[in-house]
């Protein structure tokens, strides 16, 4: 199978939506390091006067997990899949969150405009057809000075990791995808980790986007290795 793009991964999360959260919160630790990771944009005063992109934002727990170390943010969350969005809109939201429909390599032309004072993209970048151009577009979005965390799967480099992710997936994500009619898309998920950057391939991306004191760091549990935070900056 090759990987899913474009509109096809988008109607593959249209699909899954509706089971979207249940599945994703049997995951141990999945919303715990989503909360780790927005904590480590390090956003001062609870992120009182800060414009924050959730990109990818996906059903919203990323946007709740931005909320929960930046309560005061301005959040604007967008993703390519209209499925997901709606369920992200359903839900209770304070008056400074929105949501907006566009792809991450085209957000100006969705309406959305910074500058950005933060970026937290979660899952986002090991789908998107060429990770470059993302992150010009998303450098391109921020203010002097802004700061982004990207959360993501991104192996060691190391074989155990490669191993784990494969048994894992294997034998509990795919089978339930399986279960709940969505087979391509873990099936996507499980070949697009091992596809995608190696952590330290994909801290030299940013930096080579124009990205300072990138710096790779853990997250704890099965996932060590296989998940991490890749936190940046924009030169002032």
């Amino acid at each position: 199978m090759t990987l899913l793009r474009d509109d096809a991964l988008s109607v593959a999360f249209d699909h899954a939506a509706a089971r979207y959260d249940l599945l994703v919160g049997a995951s141990p630790g999945y919303h715990g390091h989503l909360r780790r990771s927005a904590r480590r944009l390090g956003l001062p005063a609870e992120g009182r006067g800060a414009r924050v992109l959730d990109l990818g934002c996906g059903t919203g727990a990323s946007t709740a997990a931005l909320l929960s170390a930046a309560a005061r943010a301005d959040v604007t969350g967008v993703d390519a899949s209209p499925g997901m969005l709606e369920r992200a809109s359903a839900k209770r939201w304070p008056a400074r969150v929105r949501f907006v429909r566009a792809s991450a390599d085209q957000l100006a032309e969705a309406g959305v405009e910074g500058p950005f004072d933060a970026v937290f993209a979660a899952y986002l970048f090991r789908n998107v057809p060429d990770p470059d151009r993302t992150l010009a577009s998303v450098r391109a979005a921020m203010a002097p000075g802004g700061r982004i965390a990207v959360h993501e799967y991104a192996l060691s480099g190391r074989p155990v990791d490669r191993l784990l992710w494969t048994a894992v997936c294997r034998a509990v994500i795919m089978p339930l995808g399986r279960a709940c009619g969505d087979a391509g898309l873990y099936e996507h998920l499980w070949r697009s980790v091992l596809s995608f950057d190696t952590a330290g391939e994909f801290a030299e991306r940013m930096r080579a986007a124009g990205f300072t004191e990138v710096r790779v760091l853990p997250l704890p549990g099965w996932q060590t290795g296989i998940t991490h935070t890749f936190v940046g900056r924009i030169a002032a």
